[in-house]
This record gives C-alpha cells, sequence and structure tokens, in this order.
C-alpha cells in the first residue's frame, strides 16, 4: 500500500477538537506554504484565505458559522476562511502575468503572452455574469482546501471543512465585502480530542469501487 492510500484510507473529519494541542508554528508555515502553492484553474489564483490564528481571532470565524460548528473552530488550533471576488478584476490578471515572468515561468519558452491570453479566454467564458463568475472561483476555493486537507492528514494533523456559515455575517464580521470578497468555506485545523471525538473511530464508509469508478465506453 502506498503512503497516499493509507492516508485516504486513515483520514476523518474531526468533529471534536482538543485545544490543549496545538498545530506548531512550522507545521503552520508549511501548510500556508503548500495552501499557497494549490492549484487553480488556469493558474488564476481567484482565492483570498483569511487565517484566525489566536483564540480572538477564532471567535470572530465562529461568530460567523453555524452554532453546531462554533465550538469546531473555537477549540481547534487554526482555522481559514476562503473568500472569492464576484468578479475578475484587470489588476489581479496583470499581478498574476507579472508574477509568472518574475518566477521565470516562462524561461525558455515562446509565445509568453499566448499564455496571458489564454487565460483571460477561459476566465472570461466563466465571467458572463458575476454569479457565474463566483461559482467557478468557489470551486477553485474547494480545489485549495481538498489539496491542504490531505496535506495536513500527512503532517498528522486533524482538519474540518464547513459549508454551515452565515454567511453575511461572516463577511462582515471580515470587512470581506469592502474588499470585494464573499466567504465560501471554512477550514477548522488542529488535533482531534481522543476522547470525545466519536467519529475519530468509526469504521469509513464509501460506496464500492464499481459504484464510482467506471469506463468510458467506446
Amino acid at each position: 500500500m502506498t503512503e497516499a492510500l493509507d492516508i485516504a484510507r486513515r483520514r476523518f473529519t474531526a468533529k471534536v477538537y482538543d485545544p490543549a494541542k496545538s498545530v506548531t508554528d512550522a507545521e503552520w508555515k508549511d501548510l500556508l506554504e503548500i495552501l499557497r502553492l494549490a492549484p487553480t484553474s488556469v493558474n488564476y489564483q481567484p482565492v483570498q484565505y483569511f487565517v484566525a490564528e489566536t483564540e480572538e481571532e477564532r471567535a470572530a470565524v465562529a461568530a460567523g458559522v453555524s452554532d453546531f460548528n462554533q465550538e469546531r473552530v473555537t477549540k481547534a488550533s487554526r482555522a481559514i476562511v476562503c473568500a472569492v471576488p464576484f468578479r475578475p478584476s484587470e489588476e489581479h490578471l496583470q499581478a498574476v502575468y507579472k508574477q509568472e515572468i518574475a518566477d521565470g515561468r516562462y524561461a525558455g519558452h515562446e509565445g509568453e503572452e499566448n499564455m496571458d491570453a489564454g487565460r483571460r479566454y477561459f476566465v472570461g467564458l466563466h465571467a458572463v455574469t458575476s454569479g457565474e463568475f463566483f461559482e467557478w472561483a468557489s470551486k477553485q476555493a474547494y480545489l485549495g482546501m481538498g489539496y491542504l486537507m490531505f496535506a495536513a492528514a500527512q503532517m498528522g494533523l486533524d482538519t474540518t471543512i464547513m459549508e454551515g456559515i452565515q454567511f453575511q455575517k461572516m463577511d462582515e464580521n471580515l470587512g470581506l465585502a469592502e474588499k470585494g470578497l464573499a466567504s465560501v468555506l471554512v477550514l477548522a485545523i488542529g488535533h482531534h480530542d481522543e476522547k470525545e471525538d466519536r467519529n475519530a473511530t468509526k469504521q469509513k464508509s464509501r460506496l464500492p469501487m464499481d459504484a464510482v469508478i467506471h469506463r468510458i465506453a467506446k
């Protein structure tokens, strides 16, 4: 069995966190860098991540989630709020392109301007309406969270992804609207409570392989 498969089989969603156990500064630094490196469609990178490290910051995030999820934020070691814009911006498109050039992404490759044009084309396909763009950008947030959750599990950390958000309240608490952003999901990170978290001992259950994996018929 590969290490990746072992992680997938043993990982679970934490339901109760142990506030006495913290994510170390070194682990947190690595996690944030992993999040920064997460893939996004056409490398547009629309997601903004707001991190809650202190008790006060986690309380501000918890105030914007449903009651049953609040302790999963306050007792966890850290939390991340993912937010995305309602529409693309020329400023962001230019920033991504300039960073790619600075990082040497196109070194030795011809037609770098075509890369920027291609990204603009695909972003435009999803920006016919603000609602359509928001949905597309939100998918990138889920992609990043999946990337981070697997990495956290490999590091021996537990996570809980939450959709039970009072979006308007969350946006107000974090001042997101004035930044042209809106929250889409929250992730708690820490160590589960070994005595209280019953989800840790439950048998993982998924549909069988042939119910979800299919060969494409010719």
